[in-house]
């Protein structure tokens, strides 16, 4: 992991920034995103990412945490999950997670029909 941090909001809850390789489609490790989350605690965040199937994600230290427009971006999207690539090239808008797992809404091996 490149690097990430997070940022405790007034209200008790963080806004978790984290910088991972892009879920491949199988042909290795994909390029660099830049992954905001917003959760009770930074506990949460990362098992959001990690119940996508996003499974060795961990913050250690606070060495790259959210900006402030990072932070409104991620506390005006409703489902608190942003990525966009890292790093930022021009104008890039934020994206929702689910652009970034493809069809399947998970980033690990396709799931078996249930």
């Amino acid at each position: 992991m490149a690097g990430g941090g997070f940022c405790r909001l007034p209200n008790g809850t963080v806004v978790v920034a984290l910088a991972l390789n892009r879920p491949a489609d199988g042909a290795g490790p994909g390029a660099p995103v830049r992954v905001l989350v917003h959760a009770a605690n930074r506990a949460r965040a990362l098992t959001r990412l990690r119940n996508l199937g996003l499974r060795s994600v961990y913050l250690r230290g606070n060495t790259q945490p959210p900006t402030p427009d990072e932070i409104t971006a991620v506390l005006h999207h409703p489902d608190g999950l942003l990525w966009r690539t890292a790093p930022q090239t021009g104008q890039e808008l934020w994206h929702p997670i689910r652009a970034l797992l493809g069809p399947t809404g998970h980033a690990g091996p396709v799931r078996p029909a249930a």
